[in-house]
């Protein structure tokens, strides 16, 4: 008996772009035809953490409602909490008793956003009660991340082992290894530019793509190249922190002013870090100034 064909998958195109960080391309290709129901949820899943990512979060909240799935639900959340700084602690919650109830608490979708809102908390224990058992490969990547931000780089290479046997060619896999490979640096770094270099030939040269090389680039001391790849990424979004970020890195170290660059960061992203360790630096000094005054 002949076995039976595959079955298509019609959200691999939407799930790379996402993955690529090519926001805007995926919501304008997601009008796919023949989707299960399941399907359908999880594109509607992907269109709006799209959309979350650009900034829309209002949007995602206002087309959300009670009646939704609960992946779509668990995304609505992501929005609240990113849309309301103030009124963080009650999506918390609402979070924390959807993760208690048996009935959804083991969704994937609705596990990998409590690591997502418990790594912005900088929670990472918290975090990894709910994606540590993965089961998707995001949230392999998601520890990845996780991982790496513990500075634990010897979980997150197992994490990554893991990926590799599921699917080395996987596009998460391979940001997976630049990620990790930037971590453990020295001559690793080239090893995370090729792969980078090989997605933007392979898709296309996102934003994501374009900092991610850009890293690279800075750790190799190439800081002409980073800044070129920068200020790309910067004309496809002009208010994206990590641009920002590296941008004033770069300048930095090319002998460029960046109190432009920094007045941007701090306007669109108070809370990063550089805006927060540079307000300390400026605090740190002031101190020093009066106590000599």
């Amino acid at each position: 008996m002949a076995a039976a064909a595959a079955t298509p998958d019609y959200l691999f195109n939407l799930r790379n772009l996402f993955y690529l960080g090519a926001y805007g391309a995926a919501i304008n290709s997601s009008d796919l035809p023949n989707l299960s129901p399941d399907e359908a949820i999880e594109r509607d899943s992907l269109v709006y953490r799209s959309y979350i990512a650009l900034g829309s979060h209002q949007l995602v909240i206002n087309e959300i409602d009670s009646s939704a799935a609960t992946p779509l639900q668990a995304v609505k959340l992501l929005a609240l909490y990113l849309a309301s700084p103030d009124d963080k602690e009650s999506t918390i919650t609402s979070l924390k008793e959807w993760l208690a109830d048996p009935a959804i608490g083991n969704n994937p979708i609705l596990r990998l956003i409590a690591g997502t809102i418990f790594l912005h908390e900088q929670d990472y224990n918290e975090a990894l009660k709910h994606t540590n058992v993965g089961g998707t490969m995001e949230l392999h990547a998601l520890n990845v991340q996780i991982f790496l931000k513990m500075n634990r780089s010897d979980y997150a290479e197992k994490q990554l082992r893991a990926m590799q046997q599921v699917d080395e060619d996987h596009t998460l896999t391979q940001l997976a290894s630049a990620w990790f490979n930037l971590a453990v640096g020295g001559s690793k770094i080239q090893e995370s530019y090729l792969i980078f270099q090989d997605l933007s030939e392979k898709y296309q040269m996102t934003s994501l793509i374009a900092n991610g090389k850009a890293v690279c680039c800075i750790h190799m001391g190439n800081f002409d190249e980073a800044e070129t790849l920068l200020l790309e990424a910067q004309s496809k979004d002009a208010k994206d922190p990590e641009t920002l970020a590296n941008l004033i890195v770069c300048a930095l170290h090319l002998g460029k002013p960046t109190s432009r660059l920094l007045s941007q960061l701090k306007l669109s992203h108070p809370d990063h870090i550089l805006v927060k360790r540079a307000s300390s630096a400026e605090e740190s000094f002031d101190r020093a100034i009066q106590s000599v005054a």
